[in-house]
């Protein structure tokens, strides 16, 4: 079965995410969807895209399956993980997307959101970072997503406190484009979708590119990698990493030890 539809009008494609029984969670397989929907957007030429998920969730995306995280002593969030591979596609493809967003966005769904190039939310949007809870350590790019997005002391408490930020404050801080009534959403959404296809293509997905390089103009000298590096391995390879782990699939609160 299918965990998300795709759809075409003119110049302007749609992904809608379709798993409601796990929450849209970003499993492997729903980002293989994901992934070659774009491409295949690609292929066909379209000039805008729109990503979305049904009306009326009470959660976007639940953000990566933590079924699918490794027990211990394995980067949980490298290179290879689906959900950077998918940031990584969003960013480099050659056509904008916009994020339609009503509902929850949690974890690793939220970088995936911050990626797209306009984001569009209803009243009913939150935000937040939650890899603390499990003691997961989120990647080294994935906080800059953040950082491009958002001021860094807001970064800074969304990560430390994983509590959620809600949409009008997202709208304040500048992280999303509009906030609009929930039965505004789509008119605004594919309204903008048709201003960006009626431009000429090729110049606007050079402006993409050009942003995309600008946006990640922060040197990281090698040092500076491994100890982050390093850093992070320290706590996936934790107790607390594993005791995260364990609770999420207990149902119950972990209790950390910082060891």
């Amino acid at each position: 079965m299918a965990l998300i539809r795709t759809e075409r009008d003119g110049w302007i494609g749609t992904i809608v995410l379709d798993h409601a029984a796990k929450r849209n969670a970003l499993s492997s397989v729903l980002i293989d969807e994901l992934c070659a929907a774009l491409a295949g957007f690609r292929d066909d030429h379209v000039r805008a895209v729109v990503l979305r998920a049904e009306p009326g969730v009470k959660v976007w995306s639940a953000g990566f399956n933590i079924d699918e995280l490794p027990e211990g002593h394995r980067d949980p969030l490298g290179w290879d993980d689906p959900v950077r591979h998918l940031v990584r596609e969003i960013a480099r493809f050659p056509i904008p997307v916009i994020a339609m967003v009503e509902g929850g966005v949690w974890g690793g769904a939220c970088e995936v959101v911050l990626a797209c190039d306009i984001i569009v939310i209803a009243p009913t949007a939150s935000f937040a970072i939650t890899p603390a809870k499990l003691s997961v350590p989120y990647n080294i790019s994935g906080m800059l997503t953040f950082l491009n997005a958002a001021p860094a002391c807001t970064v800074r408490e969304m990560a430390f406190t994983a509590k959620p930020v809600d949409a009008a404050r997202a709208f304040d801080l500048g992280m999303v484009n509009h906030i609009v009534p929930i039965e505004e959403l789509e008119t605004v959404t594919y309204g903008i979708a048709r201003d960006i296809a009626a431009n000429a293509p090729l110049a606007v997905s050079v402006m993409k590119e050009q942003l995309r390089i600008l946006e990640g103009a922060h040197p990281v000298s090698p040092e500076g990698f491994e100890r982050l590096q390093g850093l992070r391995r320290v706590v996936y390879d934790s107790s607390d990493y594993s005791e995260g782990l364990r609770a999420f699939k207990e149902k119950r609160k972990p209790v950390f030890e910082g060891k």
